[in-house]
């Protein structure tokens, strides 16, 4: 059997068992077998291939789960989740009741911390070996591996110079492979390179905050890292080992073209050649109608400037990155830092477009409020993946925005139901907004297949009435009000049901809002975002307002964190499906 080795791990015990020659046998079995998986379930496949062999040798070495062993951001976990006894079920990573793609404390024992978001290891690893100070637990290990995109983000930066100050039993590993999702930028980058090149003309930077330092070494190099981890654990006090590895490894296309093979898709796994698309004609996907529409924007305007943290391809950034490079700008993993360089660039007259994914602006959100809204600052925030992603599940979903960010005084809020209103808000934010805005859309296509006409303003606080009607109004935001008009066409009694495409959660169009309770006998509201404080909630405050007696329903995400599984299978358990609409409409028909 190709995988005799692997057959019998369900463990780090079953691990330690092998003796030091078989394991880089072991290391090439399982390898092929996230190979083997992803390639027909998908999901996170370069980073985990990249860190096969120090996987291996940190359960090798250490006595996991007592010490503790934690992966930034967590994409590169899949093999430490296949020998931590999650072999049998690893077929169901991301699936709708599966694993997680990312560590959870509440699946594994050996999941010392939950991941999801960069740069959190190390502040986690350093409470967890102060905690063990404290309880009199000297002997016990605290490693965390991260990588060099996430330890140049400033959280890493916070914790490493807390912990150079400490005398806490920690190691960080940096997992160093020049590349996140996108190429690692920045200078400490350079640094690093010329660390590798063995150039570096200054102090070791790590040295200079009091960690003991030591590579870089080969990180596929099993017996090499075994040596160094038996020297490093009789060494107290904070320590950082500096290795290099490459993201793809052991499948030459995913070493060659590594921003494509971080999440590939299906694709053929003897061969490694992505599985060819469908040819039938489809809507282009929202970050793309973003990215082309922002170049065709700056190319007439030369205040346009591009930002981004660390996700030019996600966003499609990258078309303006190509195209006029010197007014986009990738700052890397540094939420905090790109909602500030954006709010210093409106000072100067210029016209930022900061493109953050909602749940990563929830990293930032101090500086929205202290660096922006308060100086009110025309900052026009893109948040792509709002609403419920899928398969990445509770730590990327991007259902808390309209709530946290509804709350912030002169901060306009907008949904685009399709792809053209996405392209002409963005056209009429950089027509001169004296306030910051921030544009709202999820994850994936649209729904027209021709949506490059010419640019139209939007008033800003506008509504659109999609039907009229007698007795129940719908009112809905974003993407989903096109589910909401697929849904009311198929009802008996259509006549009854109104629809209305309100787009600017802030500020409310009451004008409309005032004819809407004046007309209909109920109002039911359908959002992709938390019912708390979100759009629901914005409408019952303006019923409460106005003293309406008219009963309203909110549809949208309850109060709890919603898991992974496909966006259908998702929406379907909360309730704002198609069905389940369809259902609700036809309830409150039949009440009348």
């Amino acid at each position: 059997m190709a995988d005799i080795l692997l057959a019998d791990i369900n463990s780090p015990k079953d691990l330690k068992k092998l003796p030091l020659e078989q394991l880089p046998k072991l290391a090439q079995e399982l390898r092929d077998f996230i190979i083997d998986i992803v390639a027909t379930k998908e999901g996170h496949l370069g980073a985990s291939l990249g860190v096969v062999e120090l996987t291996i040798a940190l359960h090798y070495a250490f006595n996991t789960p007592y010490d503790k062993l934690i992966w930034d951001v967590g994409h590169q976990a899949y093999g430490h989740k296949i020998l931590t006894g999650r072999k049998e079920i690893f077929e169901t990573n991301r699936q709708l009741g599966g694993i997680s793609g990312f560590p959870k404390m509440q699946e594994s024992k050996y999941d010392a911390f939950g991941t999801g978001h960069s740069s959190t290891s190390i502040s986690a690893i350093l409470g967890m070996a102060m905690a063990s100070q404290l309880k009199g637990e000297e002997e016990k290990q605290h490693i965390a591996v991260i990588g060099d995109a996430s330890i140049a983000s400033g959280m890493a930066f916070e914790a490493l110079n807390h912990a150079g100050a400490t005398n806490a039993n920690v190691l960080i590993i940096l997992n160093d492979n020049a590349i996140g999702i996108d190429p690692s930028v920045g200078a400490l980058k350079k640094y690093l390179t010329n660390v590798k090149k063995g150039t570096a003309k200054e102090e070791n930077i790590f040295e200079c905050l009091n960690f003991d330092y030591s590579g870089p070494i080969d990180g596929h190099d099993i017996e090499l890292l075994l040596e160094t981890f038996q020297t490093l654990k009789t060494r107290k006090g904070p320590k950082l080992l500096h290795i290099i590895t490459t993201k793809g490894k052991g499948l030459q296309q995913a070493e060659e073209n590594q921003v494509t093979y971080h999440a590939p898709g299906k694709f053929n796994k003897k061969t490694g050649d992505l599985l060819p698309k469908s040819n039938i004609s489809e809507p282009a996907k929202y970050q793309d109608v973003f990215g082309e529409t922002i170049v065709e924007l700056a190319r007439k305007n030369k205040n346009i400037i591009g930002i981004t943290p660390a996700m030019p391809t996600g966003s499609s950034l990258k078309f303006m990155m190509e195209e006029i490079p010197e007014r986009a700008f990738d700052v890397g993993i540094a939420e905090q830092h790109a909602v500030t360089l954006a709010a210093g660039m409106a000072t100067e007259g210029l016209i930022p477009f900061c493109n953050i994914y909602s749940t990563f602006l929830q990293r930032a959100y101090d500086q929205v409020i202290h660096d922006v809204a308060i100086q009110n600052l025309p900052v026009i925030f893109c948040l792509d993946r709002a609403g419920l992603v899928g398969q990445d599940g509770a730590t990327h979903h991007g259902v808390y925005d309209i709530a946290y960010l509804r709350c912030v005084p002169n901060l306009i809020l907008f949904a685009p139901m399709n792809e053209i209103e996405l392209r002409n808000i963005l056209y009429t934010a950089q027509l001169g907004l004296k306030n910051p805005i921030a544009i709202r859309y999820p994850r994936g296509k649209g729904v027209l297949k021709e949506w490059k006409l010419p640019f139209k303003k939007i008033e800003i606080g506008s509504s659109e009435e999609l039907k009229s009607g007698t007795k129940i109004a719908v009112l809905s935001i974003g993407h989903i009000s096109n589910m909401v008009s697929n849904v009311i066409s198929e009802i008996a009694e259509k006549d009854k049901i109104g629809h209305y495409n309100m787009r600017f959660i802030k500020p409310l169009d009451k004008k409309q809002l005032v004819k809407i309770f004046n007309s209909y006998e109920y109002i039911l509201t359908i959002e992709d975002g938390c019912k708390i404080g979100g759009f629901g909630s914005a409408i019952l405050e303006f019923a409460n307002e106005i003293e309406s007696q008219i009963p309203i329903s909110i549809l949208g995400i309850e109060d709890v964190f919603i898991e992974h599984g496909t966006t259908e299978e998702l929406h379907k358990i909360s309730k704002i499906d198609h069905l389940s609409l369809k259902s609700k409409i036809n309830n409150l028909i039949n009440a009348f």
